[in-house]
């Protein structure tokens, strides 16, 4: 089930790799999330020190959230993986030239889980011709539907 989708980073991006990472979240965040109140279009994930971190990401908090807690909604957040596969992405990072993005937050086995893609940039010619082909895709079937 996903909760929010980045369109952004397919339209700015081609993805190469896929891969589902925790996210360390204090409570009010997950309150937060399930009600719908996250973003994660301008946000960009970051490799410190052999760990994975989220910049941007913003949550807003809930009105209901505890007076004692406080709220930083654009805070710094860690990725979970596992150590082999954090290896993996700062060697394609690193050597590469890829580039990670936040693709979207989902639930799984109850959790809140975010896709991260390993990604190069796409060119402005590219973005152009993506857009050709999807609008191409629309009319042909605006046709099909008025033939039908």
């Amino acid at each position: 089930m996903s909760i929010i989708d980045n369109r952004k980073a397919f339209h700015d991006y081609f993805i190469e790799e896929k891969h589902e990472a925790g996210i360390v979240l204090e409570g009010w965040e997950v309150k937060a999330i399930r009600a719908g109140r996250a973003n994660i279009k301008e946000s960009y994930v970051v490799i410190r020190d052999g760990e994975i971190f989220i910049f941007g990401m913003h949550i807003t908090p809930l009105t209901s959230a505890s007076t004692h807690v406080r709220t930083d909604p654009t805070r710094t957040r860690k990725l979970l993986l596992h150590a082999h596969e954090i290896d993996k992405l700062i060697g394609k990072v690193e050597r590469a030239g890829f580039t990670l993005v936040p693709l979207d937050l989902h639930y799984s086995k109850g959790r809140v889980k975010a896709t991260i893609g390993l990604a190069k940039g796409k060119k402005q010619y590219d973005k152009r011709e993506d857009d050709k082909k999807r609008d191409w895709e629309r009319e042909k079937q605006r046709l099909m539907r008025v033939k039908a």
